[in-house]
């Protein structure tokens, strides 16, 4: 039996968006002015301990995405950084996350933190897959989920997703 530190450590703000499926949280080892080394490590292994097949990267810039290299986990950078056109990234990524999704992978999707743009992305994701109805819907969801509102930024992704799921 492996021992606790063993097992690696919950990235901050971790939360199934889908139970067993997808997952968001902060970036491992923290934020820019927090970011520890050690905490990275840990929490990558937690990662790879829980089974995940795959992290998706919405940073901005490559940082840090070798310590997955060094630690075995399956990484895919989709940069998403403000005040870019989001559609043409989330029109790639989400049809990518559901083949992910289809052949049994678990994905964790995470920005420096967990903010408007990742819960943006999330309840995107929920609209464009058809798992939710309305954008309205998907918001509250994903809201409830990480106990936290969503503000402009991020409904301004959940209806881009609306648009790429009607234009189909």
């Amino acid at each position: 039996m492996k021992g606790k530190w063993a097992q690696g450590i919950e990235p901050r703000n971790f939360a199934w968006i889908i139970k067993d499926v997808l997952a968001v949280s902060e970036r491992p080892g923290g934020q820019s002015r927090t970011h520890r080394r050690v905490r990275r490590q840990e929490e990558i292994i937690w990662i790879r301990e829980q089974g995940f097949a795959r992290v998706v990267s919405l940073l901005p810039s490559p940082h840090n995405l070798h310590a997955y290299d060094e630690l075995g986990v399956v990484w895919d950078h989709m940069p998403l950084p403000p005040h870019i056109d989001a559609a043409p990234v989330l029109a790639e990524m989400y049809p990518k996350i559901r083949a992910w999704i289809a052949a049994g992978d678990k994905v964790l999707v995470h920005q420096e933190e967990l903010g408007d743009r990742v819960q943006g992305v999330m309840a995107g994701y929920l609209v464009w897959a058809g798992m939710v109805p309305s954008p309205a819907q998907a918001i509250s969801i994903v809201e409830q989920i990480n106990s936290r509102q969503m503000g402009p930024p991020g409904r301004e992704l959940v209806a881009i997703a609306a648009e790429l799921a009607a234009a189909g």
